[in-house]
């Protein structure tokens, strides 16, 4: 299992200052559960829609994630509004 864990972890880590960079890219994310250690998150968060769905262009996502990680991988994809108190204003 390290085997597995320890490749995905080195790529995400590789990935984020390149998501970062990216137009658009507001925050980028990898956590790996404590639990499941084979199983990693990413919690991005883009400008748009547009700028999210223009990353898959990037060397982030063609460099590294689809031939380093896409081949370890199981993918589930959530795009997701966050969870705002009713005090805050909206801004996105």
């Amino acid at each position: 299992m390290r085997r597995f864990r320890e490749p995905v972890a080195d790529a995400l880590s590789r990935m984020r200052p390149l998501c970062l960079a990216e137009d658009g890219c507001v925050s980028w994310e990898a956590y790996q559960s404590h639990q499941e250690p084979s199983r990693f998150v990413l919690v991005e968060r883009w400008a748009s829609r547009a700028h999210w769905e223009a990353h898959d262009a990037g060397d982030a996502i063609q460099k590294i994630y689809i031939p380093e990680i896409m081949p370890r991988i199981e993918r589930e994809v959530h795009p997701s509004t966050r969870v705002q108190s009713s005090h805050e204003a909206v801004t996105e």
